[in-house]
């Protein structure tokens, strides 16, 4: 009997989502960072086992006080994934509910599908002895289908959080090839690391304002050469990214240049540009264009 099924991550931003992906896949297609609302796009992350195939859906965290259109496109994008899926692993950070965990709670109320809660960061628990009763509080919220205290980023338990995936898909024959990992190109993962190195590389300074867009994507032989737009949405915040003497593009360059010879297995040649496209960030059809909203 083989199982297969569609199975969406969701929770508000910062709770880990991208990093369980990339744990429970054994590599890395989703970006991670320290910054909320890293996660921008919905990625599969397929994992393909003996007798069963899961389908992952990565989203972006939802969040309220939405005030821009790349929020609003955000927030459709992480509802969207829960319609036509099997299982929902619905992600909190344990110990910590918050308020916005209560509304993504809230937005899960008319979904009746198995509802698997996802406690992350227990590593983070010093006191184990507080974790039966926040699961016992946590149990009174809804009628979930499992309740599993994890840590993604040690891997702790995630064995255990799949078998249970595992067991709530439906009989099926797979759906995609046995060796094929995301449904995301390399073009877009790409474009997706030079934008890890920006969030993680300028902190505060320049949080939301950033995206990157692949202009040229040519493989070799010898090697794969890449050409990208860093958009900003003013002067200053251009600025900010080259900084002093082009040291922080050039930095950028090499950090995502790196990753992308690990991730892709071959030489890359990478150019990057930064251009600025004013408010971009509040225009649907400049989102649109720019790959948001899938």
């Amino acid at each position: 009997m083989h199982r297969c099924g569609y199975v969406a991550i969701v929770g508000r931003p910062n709770v880990g989502k991208s990093t369980l992906l990339n744990r429970i896949l054994g590599q890395k297609i989703a970006i991670t960072s320290r910054k909320p609302q890293t996660t921008r796009h919905r990625i599969l992350g397929i994992k393909t086992t003996p007798g069963a195939q899961a389908v992952y859906i990565d989203t972006p965290g939802l969040h309220r006080g939405v005030r821009h259109a790349i929020n609003r496109v955000m927030n459709r994008t992480a509802t969207a994934a829960v319609e036509d899926v099997d299982v929902v692993l619905f992600v909190v950070e344990c110990l910590k509910w918050e308020e916005e965990d209560e509304h993504v709670l809230g937005l899960l109320e008319s979904v009746r599908l198995p509802v698997i809660l996802v406690l992350n960061k227990v590593d983070r628990v010093k006191d184990k002895e507080r974790l039966l009763p926040y699961i016992s509080l946590m149990k009174e919220k809804r009628d979930f289908a499992a309740v599993v205290p994890v840590c993604a980023t040690q891997g702790t338990q995630t064995d255990a959080l799949e078998e249970e995936v595992r067991r709530l898909l439906s009989e099926s024959p797979p759906l995609f090839p046995e060796e094929q990992v995301t449904d995301r190109s390399e073009r877009f993962l790409a474009a997706e690391l030079v934008r890890e190195k920006l969030t993680r590389l300028l902190g505060d300074e320049l949080p939301y304002a950033v995206t990157v867009e692949i202009e040229e994507f040519k493989e070799g032989p010898p090697l794969t050469s890449i050409s990208a737009v860093i958009w900003v949405e003013r002067d200053a915040q251009k600025a900010i990214v080259i900084g002093r003497q082009g040291q922080m593009l050039k930095r950028i360059g090499t950090e995502a240049r790196q990753e992308m010879e690990r991730l892709f297995d071959v030489k890359v040649y990478l150019q990057l540009w930064v251009k600025v496209k004013e408010k971009w960030s509040d225009d649907e059809r400049a989102l649109r264009s720019l790959g948001y909203g899938d």
